[in-house]
């Protein structure tokens, strides 16, 4: 009986913890959304606290038009589409190539891959400008398409290598004595085992491009290839800025595709963390 109450005090007590780090986690989500939510003219640059007026939609349909959010919504959907699932494919040739069909030095091709991921973007960046203006790939979405599917690679191949290398040989045998060539295998036995592990690869990836500014910011220039983010800059510019609760509204607006995403596939995205084992 005293385990039991014990047991269930500390429960108790986990549930308070949880709800505390909760409350704190939604705290400034609260404060965004109030914030976003006044008018313009009412504003009087001091964050508040309490709803005063509901304002939100106005300042969403300001934020979009200012910033031309809509002249860069096709290209970043395009970007946080196509190149995390390019990535997810590469990612899982890749862990497909080192762990069944043990490539020679597979280790020394991984860690080759995975070491894209040592040297933060700042180092990088202005030899990939420098490389990008001499082959003719800056401002355009085919260039763009390439840096994101690039840098989203070496994620998906250390994800996709850990989850094959729990996928018993004996299945893979079994599928070459069947006829089974190594594309077919691939294809048609190893992603569709995988496909939990891709989603949440696929989610994550997507997520960042989604949310990327550096590389937007620095690689493209035209509003028909300029990313979401670098536009939602513009707002906060010098010149023309727009009045905070815009600014706000815009940064709320152009986060909700990642949190309906996230909502959706919240399962594939679960079962696939624990799968890949990272």
């Amino acid at each position: 009986m005293c385990a039991t109450s014990w047991g269930s005090r500390v429960n108790r007590v986990k549930t308070a913890f949880l709800v505390v780090l909760g409350l704190l986690w939604l705290a400034p989500v609260y404060l965004l959304l109030v914030n976003a939510s006044k008018a313009v003219d009412a504003y009087d640059a001091k964050a508040v606290w309490r709803p005063a007026g509901f304002a939100l939609f106005g300042n969403f349909g300001d934020a979009w038009s200012k910033a031309a959010l809509g002249d860069t919504l096709v290209a970043t959907t395009l970007y946080s589409v196509v190149s995390p699932l390019l990535a997810v494919l590469v990612g899982a040739a890749i862990g497909y190539a080192i762990v069944v069909l043990r490539l020679r030095y597979g280790f020394a091709w991984f860690v080759f891959v995975f070491g894209g991921t040592i040297f933060p973007l700042q180092m990088v960046l202005m030899p990939l400008f420098t490389g990008y203006a001499d082959t003719g790939l800056y401002d355009t979405r085919t260039g763009l398409v390439i840096v994101y599917t690039a840098i989203s690679v070496p994620f998906a191949a250390f994800v996709m290598r850990n989850f094959f290398t729990g996928i018993a040989r004996s299945v893979f045998e079994a599928a070459v004595v069947d006829g089974g060539s190594l594309l077919r295998i691939f294809r048609s036995i190893y992603l569709p085992m995988a496909g939990s592990a891709l989603a949440a690869i696929f989610i994550l990836q997507a997520t960042f491009v989604w949310n990327d500014l550096l590389l937007g910011l620095t690689l493209s220039q035209s509003e028909s290839v300029r990313p979401i983010m670098p536009a939602l800059t513009g707002l906060q510019s010098t010149y023309g800025g727009a009045a905070l609760p815009t600014v706000l509204a815009g940064g709320l607006l152009v986060s909700l595709p990642t949190v309906v995403l996230f909502l959706a596939a919240q399962r594939f995205f679960t079962r696939g963390l624990s799968l890949g084992q990272f």
